[in-house]
């Protein structure tokens, strides 16, 4: 199983502007997306799932589970922007 740190956090902002979730592994992404995802999941909310399921059992790579968790980030209006 893979649970490799990725290179670059992902991080999300909350309700309040100045606290924010910090991912940074698919297993951190995957539980957020299962558990604190903001309602009306779309396909890049699947897509991204399906991406950290597949760097954890090994056929994705962590990098293509980033780029879909942040792309899913970015599309829901909660990827924190430095």
């Amino acid at each position: 199983m893979n649970t490799t740190i990725w290179d670059a956090n992902v991080e999300l902002k909350k309700e309040c502007e100045d606290h924010f979730d910090v991912i940074r592994n698919p297993r951190d992404a995957l539980a957020y997306l299962l558990s604190k995802w903001p309602e009306g999941r779309g396909a890049s909310q699947a897509t991204a799932r399906r991406a950290c399921l597949g760097a954890l059992a090994g056929t994705n790579t962590n990098a293509e589970a980033r780029a879909a968790f942040e792309f899913a980030a970015r599309e829901a209006g909660i990827l924190r922007q430095n």
